[in-house]
C-alpha cells in the first residue's frame, strides 16, 4: 500500500496513493488507522484523490475508520471518481459519511468541529 501521511497537532492527512482500494489494501489501511487511532490522532483526514476505485472491502476499511474516529471528526476528501461517488451513494453512505471536496476545506472542517466541541464541553461544566 502507497500512502503519505501528514500528521498535525489538531488532524492527520492519510493520502491513498493507490488507483484502487480494494481487498488487497484495505486491511493494510485499517491496521494503518488502528494504529494511527491508538497514538491518539484526534481527527482524521482521508484523501482519496489518486483512488479511482473502491469495493466492498475499500468501503468496510472506510466504515473502520469513521467508526475508529467517533468522538473525533473522520472527514474523505478528494473523492473525484464518478465510480466512487456513485459507490458511496448506491450504498447510502453519503449520509453517515462527511464528505468534503478539498483537502484544505476538510482541515478547515476539523478545526470547526474541535471549537463546537471545546465549546460543548465548556458548556457542560
Amino acid at each position: 500500500m502507497k500512502y503519505s501521511v501528514d500528521k498535525q497537532e489538531k488532524y492527520a492527512v492519510f493520502s491513498l496513493e493507490d488507483e484502487n482500494l480494494n481487498s488487497v489494501i484495505a486491511p493494510d489501511l485499517k491496521s494503518e488507522f488502528l494504529m494511527m487511532r491508538n497514538t491518539g490522532v484526534m481527527n482524521m483526514i482521508l484523501n482519496l484523490e489518486a483512488v479511482n476505485f473502491v469495493d466492498s472491502s475499500g468501503l468496510s476499511a472506510i466504515l473502520t475508520g469513521n467508526r475508529l474516529w467517533k468522538g473525533g471528526s473522520f472527514v474523505l476528501t478528494g473523492v473525484n471518481s464518478e465510480a466512487i461517488k456513485k459507490l458511496i451513494t448506491i450504498s447510502k453512505l453519503d449520509s453517515i459519511l462527511k464528505i468534503i471536496p478539498t483537502v484544505q476545506e476538510s482541515v478547515d472542517y476539523v478545526f470547526m468541529e474541535e471549537v463546537e466541541r471545546e465549546l460543548n464541553a465548556d458548556s457542560e461544566e
